[in-house]
């Protein structure tokens, strides 16, 4: 028995610097977990890309293009510049403002080039009236 307390009297307690140096020791042989991303427990939501290109020319003639993936789905599709209009106002405020301001000069210069046609009409109405007397 005597040897029993002899070694139980041997042990010593460990002091608080060597308890914390075999913590760092652990920590270092030890892979550190890092916290994982936390997956979403959210639908993940596909997102469809189309682009839709509408031109006009000065004769007030519009085409809409539409394209998907970088394939055209649709080219050369006439439309009118009321359904250009209509969906502009339908999509945003800001985008029917800067359509609407297209549309307002392309009639600006419709009715400049009808009162031309107008006058023209009226020379040439003019011109055969004083050829028929």
């Amino acid at each position: 028995m005597d040897e029993q307390q002899d070694i139980g009297s041997t042990q010593e307690q460990a002091s608080p610097e060597q308890v914390a140096n075999e913590q760092v020791a652990s920590e270092a042989v030890a892979p550190k977990k890092g916290k994982g991303r936390k997956q979403s427990t959210a639908r993940k939501t596909r997102s469809v890309e189309l682009t839709l290109t509408v031109t006009g020319t000065a004769e007030g003639e519009w085409q809409a293009e539409l394209t998907h993936a970088g394939k055209r789905i649709v080219q050369g599709l006439p439309v009118s510049a009321s359904a250009v209009s209509k969906a502009a106002s339908e999509l945003h405020g800001d985008i029917s403002e800067a359509i609407e301001t297209v549309l307002s000069e392309a009639r600006q210069q419709h009715e400049a080039k009808l009162a031309e046609l107008e006058a023209e009409m009226e020379r040439v109405k003019k011109t055969l009236a004083e050829l028929e007397s």
